[in-house]
């Protein structure tokens, strides 16, 4: 289905072009359960009539937008869409058929859409119609823009970030908790920004005893989506008056427990063997939209998230502090013997102030 643009009057290094210019039209959006998505209308003889982003769900995608705004001059033009145009009705109608309406005379396509409700049908039905459609332009960087998405079409289940910091040396805190401030501003606002990047926000009950966090992002002039908080408790109650308690958290259960604030949305009782059942949790997430899950809090639900096999990717924010001795791991666990260490792939290595961020995909995820 995929080929490459062989029309002179379109030639590849155009389509290309264009493709990065309708990736950049998303960076700023977040409209999750849906995909990031740019578009761009041309004109026969090349000029730019309009261009559009996906917003947010239930707002009009980006090819049905960008061709509102090109109206009647859309006729017998090419758009240039990141992701194939889908073909079934939900929120709004398939954008397929507002293509075919407005008379383009060809599409070039990023990605054909994993999503079973699509996967090559807009495409089809384009065809079908007489259009001229290419796909498979700037595969690997549309991938790489929206990767929770992709993910999620695929498995089911959202991907999951798993962050930790601590000091050079594998300590997260001290013996006696204390762990502010291990890294350094530059760091933390840069942590802020990852949570942006995810829907939901996962910490254990211990965090929320320990440290009362909100879990939401705190960056100068972000007006974005906040992320879900999700706790997984234990079996001691979470306090009433905790922070997360006002931001609607999802939380899940070993067994059948009160609301700790007799909200309306009960525990979800996700049993499992060492308490929560965290295959089960990101499953139960994947099923209700949510496409990628940030791993926060302590040593413990670091240790059982990777035990679980959860995980997708790791964000390891080192401080620029020695500890010099042994106080709380990072991760906790015990290693009996180095064949179970978990193999990784460093895929990017960053410098915030004094402190280094270390991005890694698990070889193994779950």
């Amino acid at each position: 289905m995929s080929r490459r643009v062989e029309d002179n009057l379109f030639p590849t290094h155009r389509a290309d072009e264009l493709m990065q210019r309708a990736l950049g039209l998303t960076e700023a959006t977040m409209p999750h359960p849906n995909p990031r998505v740019g578009a761009i209308v041309v004109s026969p003889a090349g000029d730019v009539l309009a261009e559009r982003a996906h917003l947010a769900a239930g707002t009009p995608h980006a090819e049905a937008a960008a061709l509102a705004e090109a109206g009647a001059a859309a006729r017998g033009s090419t758009l240039v869409v990141t992701l194939e145009p889908c073909a079934h009705h939900g929120r709004t109608p398939p954008c397929a058929d507002a293509v075919i309406d407005a008379g383009v005379a060809r599409v070039v396509v990023g990605v054909v859409d994993p999503d079973p409700r699509v996967a090559g049908m807009g495409i089809e039905r384009m065809r079908d119609a007489g259009i001229e459609v290419i796909a498979g332009i700037e595969e690997a960087a549309v991938r790489s823009n929206d990767p929770a998405y992709f993910h999620h079409r695929s498995t089911g289940r959202p991907l999951v970030t798993l962050k930790v910091a601590m000091t050079l040396d594998g300590q997260s805190a001290a013996a006696d908790g204390t762990s502010q401030w291990i890294t350094g501003p530059e760091a933390r606002s840069d942590a802020h920004r990852l949570r942006a990047e995810n829907d939901a926000v996962l910490v254990g009950n211990g965090t929320v005893l320990a440290d009362d966090p909100r879990l939401d992002v705190r960056i100068d002039g972000y007006d974005g989506p906040q992320p879900r908080p999700v706790i997984v408790a234990g079996r001691r109650p979470i306090p009433p008056t905790a922070a997360l308690l006002g931001r609607g958290p999802i939380i899940f259960a070993p067994e059948p427990m009160p609301h700790p604030c007799d909200g309306p949305d009960q525990p979800v009782v996700m049993p499992g063997r060492d308490g929560v059942d965290l295959v089960g949790v990101v499953k139960h997430l994947g099923g209700e939209g949510v496409l990628s899950v940030l791993v926060e809090g302590g040593s413990k639900i670091a240790g059982s998230a990777l035990r679980a096999g959860i995980v997708d990717r790791i964000v390891l924010y080192f401080g620029a502090k020695l500890a010099a001795g042994i106080g709380l791991p990072a991760i906790a666990g015990r290693l009996e013997t180095i064949l179970d260490a978990r193999d990784l792939s460093i895929t990017h290595v960053s410098r915030l102030g004094p402190d280094l961020r270390i991005d890694a995909i698990l070889e193994s995820g779950g």
